[in-house]
């Protein structure tokens, strides 16, 4: 005769166990009351005790939450953004929830059709996107908690960002104080955080009483920063410091400058903006401001959780940017 499989252990057996009622088990395992610190001792002892699981569909049938969010980006090549979802993978499995992000490969077309679908799926999104400021009223009518990366507020959706124009004016000032005036942008326009960062840099150099010269890369990535490099240094009035929209951009500038026979730092400086792992790592290292990417990650997630659990009115949260100096930026030499 084959050997019974053992039957798996039921909130029936759990309430036995603890000396409680299978409702007082229900209500606990799916989050919907707290018990006394003694109560909810015994409950955890008896499910240790049992091996008891929740079943996530029978629980999401309960409570009707499933239990997980969604995190949308626009290029997981792209480190930055590969922080974020880090930050927030490690502040849902805190908080027990299930992490599904979705990259939307920069492309803006089917962007709104993707997140209708996807709010069906999921309890809430931390979303990232390209949208026009116009129609950002699509977030909101998503109708599930929705935290936007960047400003957002005002069609009535939660947003966390750092602070680009802040970030941007730091760069310009640690370059002007180097001794640089031909202080050049080289921008990613159809990035929201794109006219912050421009209108910081200029801030700064114009209290110095300088006005930058703007470049723009027809995206946020290495190659791009290599295609640049032509425009941007070939020309009758070479600027003698650079500061890319993001370290990608940077990060293949400066690369392509230098098969080109032009010296980083000596000849031009080279910043950017995140402080992606590989900018420690490139020759020169890269002068950076850290824009808190797996922090931003965690706080938008804790703030979902809040918004789903009705705990929190949305509003604009800004995280303070850190200038990280390294070997891209010298001190202009004089000739």
């Amino acid at each position: 005769m084959a050997p019974t499989t053992p039957r798996p252990p039921t909130m029936r057996d759990v309430a036995r166990t603890a000396g409680v009622s299978t409702a007082t088990v229900s209500r606990y395992v799916n989050g919907l009351q707290r018990f006394t610190e003694a109560t909810e001792a015994r409950l955890r002892e008896a499910i240790d005790q049992l091996g008891f699981t929740v079943d996530p569909v029978a629980r999401s049938m309960i409570t009707g939450r499933t239990h997980t969010v969604a995190v949308v980006i626009l290029d997981i090549r792209n480190p930055h953004f590969t922080g974020i979802v880090k930050g927030a993978n490690r502040k849902a499995q805190q908080l027990g929830y299930n992490l599904l992000f979705v990259d939307t490969g920069e492309r803006q077309s089917a962007e709104a059709g993707m997140l209708r679908e996807l709010s069906r799926r999921v309890d809430g999104l931390i979303v990232s996107s390209r949208m026009p400021d116009a129609d950002l009223s699509t977030l909101r009518d998503l109708d599930k908690p929705v935290v936007f990366f960047g400003r957002a507020s005002q069609v009535g959706v939660h947003s966390v960002s750092a602070d680009g124009r802040s970030a941007a004016a730091m760069l310009g000032r640690h370059l002007i104080d180097l001794g640089h005036r031909r202080i050049a942008y080289l921008g990613y326009g159809a990035a929201r955080w794109d006219a912050e960062r421009k209108a910081g840099l200029t801030d700064a150099l114009r209290e110095a009483g300088l006005e930058p010269m703007f470049f723009s890369a027809d995206s946020p990535t290495l190659e791009a920063g290599e295609k640049s490099v032509g425009e941007v240094l070939m020309g009758s009035a070479r600027p003698d410091a650079v500061v890319c929209y993001n370290d990608m951009l940077a990060l293949g500038f400066m690369k392509q400058a230098q098969a080109a026979g032009v010296r980083v730092p000596e000849q031009v400086s080279v910043a950017g903006f995140d402080d992606i792992p590989f900018a420690r790592f490139s020759t020169p290292t890269l002068t950076t401001v850290d824009m808190q990417s797996e922090a931003m990650g965690e706080l938008a997630l804790e703030r979902l959780i809040e918004l789903i659990d009705g705990t929190l009115d949305a509003s604009e949260e800004m995280l303070k940017p850190r200038l990280v100096l390294r070997q891209s930026t010298a001190a202009k030499v004089r000739t």
